[in-house]
């Protein structure tokens, strides 16, 4: 396919009317991975680059590009050469809308990973569905993402585009309530949130399964993710008894939250989702971190022989900051696009057709391969079909798994 591909292209030349296919371009910069392809794909990459958030969306972006920097040494699509474009939201859902329509724009990009927040995939998904551009995010939980706003009564897809790698809140909240009242013997939790997508939803979730097995929520509250001073919630927790807190929301008010509700006098665990399984938040709870426990999407890569490689490979590309929380399932979402990228240039003679970015669509709802996080393929909304689970707890500093399954039904 390759050698084919390169022929048409120099008798394209000799007649000096270069025409590119609609979205592939020519590959003028050199390849810095040794692969000579003479068209480049772009994978665009959108999570927070810069702010509080940014640790994770750093592991995002190098992910990703180890895994075209992994295509293009493999010359996994002859006649490919696969670059990515990342764009920083600040996770902020106005920019990474804007960020979708600087995507969209670009017609050498053919598939997106990202966001990493609920919130900012929901200001990108109709700027992706209208340009027929697919979109992986490795962290969006929230259910209606891929499933509507009434997912619990009745599924139904919301954008043809969007997949995701990683499972839902619709099992993340539920398992923590799981492993809170039938492991850890809880029975009443202060439940807290910060009124996002991502984390009222979460702890909506946890809620549910929590009192349907018999636990009890003595309290609700909200807290601003902007802020840090939580001594008046801290207060309140303590005063409440509860036997630990539920916080749905990110780690950088998280930490803090945790932090002043050991200071206020109340010696009880911090229980939270996916958002709160960073180093960086045992770096800013301190020692008050310590038996916190965290949630989180898929099994930890350190335990799975399929993430060997992909760990190895890291290390050895140099990068500066860890691929962190998503590493893994980023780059299986970045693989996703490279293997329908293929099998559409594969369909189409060794070429990038010119209407790759519908066909790409269509071929990432088929796409199913042995990944670094397991095997990866979506179901009819999009969603991943690998629905494990893990629950950290801190100890000695640092996120420990201390579980990994699926939801009990």
């Amino acid at each position: 396919m390759r050698h084919r591909s390169q022929l048409i292209l120099t008798a394209v030349l000799t007649t000096g009317a270069l025409t590119l296919s609609a979205c592939g371009s020519r590959d003028e910069g050199g390849d810095k991975s040794g692969d000579k392809g003479n068209t480049t794909v772009v994978i665009g990459v959108d999570a927070p680059l810069s702010g509080d958030l940014s640790a994770i969306g750093i592991g995002i972006k190098n992910s990703v590009d180890l895994a075209a920097k992994t295509a293009n040494k493999n010359k996994e699509v002859p006649g490919v050469t696969f670059q990515i474009k990342a764009l920083d939201d600040v996770a902020n859902p106005s920019t990474g809308g804007q960020n979708a329509t600087t995507l969209v724009g670009n017609k050498d990009v053919l598939g997106v990973v990202g966001p990493l927040n609920s919130s900012v995939a929901q200001s990108m998904q109709k700027t992706f569905n209208s340009a027929n551009l697919v979109e992986i995010s490795p962290a969006n939980t929230a259910p209606e993402l891929t499933q509507g706003a009434n997912y619990a009564k009745q599924k139904e897809r919301q954008f043809k585009t969007y997949f995701r790698t990683a499972t839902t809140d619709a099992l993340q909240g539920p398992y923590a309530a799981q492993y809170a009242y039938n492991t850890l013997k809880l029975k009443t939790v202060y439940s807290v949130d910060d009124k996002k997508t991502y984390g009222a939803g979460l702890a909506r979730t946890f809620r549910q399964e929590f009192t349907k097995l018999g636990g009890k929520v003595v309290a609700t509250d909200h807290i601003n993710p902007d802020d840090r001073d939580f001594g008046a919630i801290a207060t309140k927790i303590k005063n409440s008894k509860a036997d630990f807190v539920y916080y749905g929301g990110e780690y950088p008010a998280g930490a803090p939250l945790s932090k002043q509700i050991k200071d206020a006098g109340a010696k009880i665990p911090v229980i939270g989702g996916d958002a709160l399984q960073s180093a960086d938040y045992v770096k800013l709870a301190g020692k008050n971190a310590e038996g916190d426990f965290a949630t989180s999407v898929g099994a930890p890569p350190e335990q799975l022989d399929t993430a060997k490689k992909f760990i190895a490979d890291y290390k050895a590309g140099g990068y500066s900051d860890p691929y962190e929380t998503y590493g893994a399932l980023s780059y299986d979402a970045a693989w996703a696009i490279i293997q329908a990228v293929k099998t559409v240039v594969n369909a189409n003679d060794g070429k990038v057709p010119s209407d790759a970015r519908a066909k790409i669509v269509e071929a990432t709802q088929k796409v199913s391969f042995s990944g670094v996080t397991g095997q990866v393929a979506f179901d009819e909304y999009g969603d991943t079909t690998n629905r494990t689970l893990t629950v950290y707890q801190v100890k000695g500093g640092k996120h420990t798994p201390v579980k990994t399954g699926e939801l009990e039904k």
